[in-house]
């Protein structure tokens, strides 16, 4: 397998096991505000979505600026939707990507993207993937803490654990 459509297999069953976990709490846990770096684990998972929905534009090579505009009413859509909802976005976005690789023959070619504050990167779709990967494994991080202030535990998303969960498949 593609070792960028593995990471991108870990990203989704790292996000499902994260969804399998706040589904087994109670429903208050969603949106109960701590002092943290999110004030609510909804707020992490709006940021991690808004920030996958991003990506998967520019790799599309849309700009950057068309992008950011749309941003806000997508930011409205996910702050009105509850955890089962949310989850249905995340899957919708994850099938998002995966059809996006299926077309590309080589994600290992080169890309150019235009951030508006951050220049001009010259990247392969395989190194943005990973970066789109490492982004939401950083802000599951933030919700086991979350998860942690309130006395519950979080999931167990670490990589390890996807690759004994592939290899238990079989």
């Amino acid at each position: 397998m593609d070792k960028s459509i593995q990471l991108h297999q870990f990203n989704l069953w790292a996000n499902n096991k994260v969804f399998e976990q706040l589904k087994s709490l109670p429903a208050e846990v969603y949106r109960k505000e701590v002092d943290s770096v999110f004030p609510t684990i909804a707020d992490v998972l709006i940021h991690m979505h808004q920030v996958d929905y991003v990506w998967l534009k520019a790799l599309k090579g849309e700009k950057f600026e068309d992008i950011l505009d749309s941003l806000k009413s997508i930011y409205q859509e996910l702050n009105e939707s509850d955890l089962h909802d949310m989850q249905l976005k995340f899957e919708k976005m994850g099938s998002d990507y995966e059809t996006f690789m299926a077309q590309k023959a080589d994600l290992f070619q080169e890309t150019t993207v235009h951030h508006p504050h951050f220049g001009t990167l010259h990247s392969s779709y395989a190194d943005l993937i990973q970066h789109i990967v490492n982004h939401g494994t950083y802000h599951r991080g933030h919700i086991s803490a979350i998860l942690n202030q309130q006395g519950h535990k979080g999931a167990s998303t670490d990589y390890i654990f996807y690759l004994y969960s592939l290899q238990q498949q079989y």
